[in-house]
This record gives C-alpha cells, structure tokens and sequence, in this order.
C-alpha cells in the first residue's frame, strides 16, 4: 500500500515538474506560420505545392549568369522531377489501398502488383506538365510551380494498373496454388 500511494506521488511530481517546463514555451498564438523562404515572405506554394484538380511540384535554380531562360528550363525540370516523385509516393498508396479494398489477394500479391506498378508509374511521361506561376527569391534563385492534371496522370495510372494484373496473372495463380496446398495441409496433417 504504501509502495502504491510513493508510486502515485513520485508520478505527480513528475507531471507537476514537466507541466511546470511547459510553461515557458511561447503560446502558439505568436508564433508565424506564414511561408518563408530565406527569411521572407513567399508564396504558400513555395512551401506547400498544391493546385485544385492537379499535381503539383516545386522546381528551384539559383541566379544562374546564363539568365533567366536557363533558370526557368532548369526549375522546370526539378519541378518535374519532384512531381514524379509526389506521384509515384500517391499512386503506391493509392495502389495498394485499391488492391486491399477489392480483396485481389494477400500482402504478397499486393506488395508484387503495387512494386510493379509503381515502377510503371515512375516511367510515366509528365508532358502535360507545365510551369504555372514563379516567384524570385531575394537571392534571385528562381521557385517555379510545375502541375500537371490529376486526370491525366489517373488514366495512365488505371491503364498501368490493369495492364500490371494482367501481367501478374500468372504469379496470382502461382499464389493461389501456394495458398491452396498450404490449406489442403491444414485440413489434413501429416505429422
């Protein structure tokens, strides 16, 4: 009893001690959540790429001396690449959710279907992708937002989709058999 009741008073006075640490922290109403990029003001998409009904990216370059066309063809081209990346991330999950909901196999066959299509997904051609706003840091590095259409990306995400089942028919058979045997040796041990 007495073990119990030093127990509960040691862990009040950690609580007490902790909450007390707390309350130096500044309240979070003067805290600025705006964003910024090398201590300014920026555009929110500079730090949260997003567009109603499309893909979004962030491209950057530093001043370049070979101007600003050299700029933009380079903050382009990482925008791109970081849309690809953002997508390939989204359809995984998407895949793989997909695959759970409609009850097409176990973990194996599911994690065979979502690598292969994320590696499909990752050779997706981004040409409707373009840049759709800019903004020019104080240090005169170059922020370019790069999207491309949700629906575009979709429908070459279901075709890759269907063409992958299609392709893994043979390893969900394999699978199958697998799952069957292993029940079938359930049902009647040997040992």
């Amino acid at each position: 009893m007495i073990k119990t009741l030093s127990s509960i008073a040691l862990a009040g006075l950690i609580a007490a001690s902790i909450s007390g640490c707390n309350s130096s922290v500044a309240p979070e109403k003067d805290a600025d959540f705006r964003c910024k990029q090398e201590g300014v003001l920026a555009p929110k998409w500079t730090c949260v790429p997003m567009m109603e009904g499309a893909y979004a990216g962030v491209g950057i370059t530093p001043k370049s001396a070979a101007g600003m066309g050299h700029m933009r063809t380079i903050a382009t081209a990482n925008g791109r690449q970081d849309l690809a990346q953002q997508i390939q991330t989204q359809v995984k999950a998407k895949v793989e959710t997909f695959t759970r909901t409609t009850g097409v196999g176990s973990g194996e066959t599911v994690d065979a279907v979502a690598t292969s299509v994320s590696k499909q997904i990752a050779k997706i051609d981004l040409s409707g992708s373009k840049g759709v706003d800019t903004w020019t840091a104080p240090s005169g590095a170059l922020y370019m937002l790069v999207t491309v259409p949700e629906a575009t990306v979709n429908k070459e995400v279901k075709e890759k989709v269907k063409t992958s089942f299609k392709n893994d028919e043979a390893l969900w058979q394999q699978f199958q058999s697998k799952n069957a045997l292993e029940g079938l040796d359930k049902e009647f041990p040997t040992n």
